[in-house]
């Protein structure tokens, strides 16, 4: 039985694409059930349609503060399609303690820096002002704190010396795209589990890969 999972955007849905695309595999263990927009105007929405997902728009703008009526009214539509995981794909809106208390260790996100390093706004300037010689993006389980829980995935470029935050930012973004699928299989594969503050996997390779910049001739 596949797992269902809602993608909650705001924008563009770039991330939401590279899972929808994934989890239309017939070997896929999750389905894309809705896409929620908290905008009625994230392109991601159209994207989504066509990829022949279901969409719902929950203006967050009428709630203003009131973070826990838009959740409240957010956690209905969640309810009735029977949703097990949240993956948050460019969702700019923070929920409050118990919100994501209520979905520990269901409710992924996605974020362009090599956490703990650089979390929240203009990682790849971060990192370009840091001097950091790799960057990467990290998939990570959501807790009350911005861009801190436990570790699911990452995946890490070079960062050179001409680049730009543009120039990481689109580099980093075809990593997203990787991972961000994988981390999904693993978790509703059932092969990830909790350790206090960190995230564990099973039945995965155990690697010893290295990827080491600037290389030496």
């Amino acid at each position: 039985m596949k797992r269902r999972v809602a993608i909650l955007i705001s924008g563009r849905g770039s991330n939401m694409a590279a899972l929808i695309h994934a989890a239309s595999q017939p070997d896929f263990p999750a389905e894309v059930a809705i896409v929620i927009s908290n905008r009625a105007d994230a392109a991601g929405l159209q994207k989504a349609q066509e990829s022949g997902v279901a969409i719902e728009i929950i203006e967050s703008k009428p709630f203003g503060k009131d973070r826990a009526g838009f959740e409240a009214r957010l956690q209905q539509s969640l309810d009735a399609r029977g949703i097990e995981i949240i993956c948050l794909a460019g969702f700019m809106r923070l929920f409050t303690a118990e919100f994501v208390q209520r979905w520990y260790g269901r409710m992924l996100n996605i974020h362009p820096s090599l956490l703990p390093s650089f979390p929240g706004l203009d990682p790849h300037g971060q990192a370009l002002r840091a001097g950091v010689k790799l960057s990467g993006a990290t998939v990570h389980f959501v807790i009350p704190e911005t861009d801190a829980g436990p570790i699911v995935m990452q995946g890490a470029v070079v960062v050179r010396d001409d680049d730009t935050p543009d120039t990481l930012s689109t580099r980093i973004l075809g990593v997203e795209h990787r991972i961000y699928p994988e981390a999904l299989k693993l978790l509703a594969k059932g092969l990830v589990r909790l350790e206090g503050d960190l995230c564990r996997t099973s039945s995965v390779e155990q690697g010893d890969h290295a990827l080491i910049w600037p290389v030496v001739r």
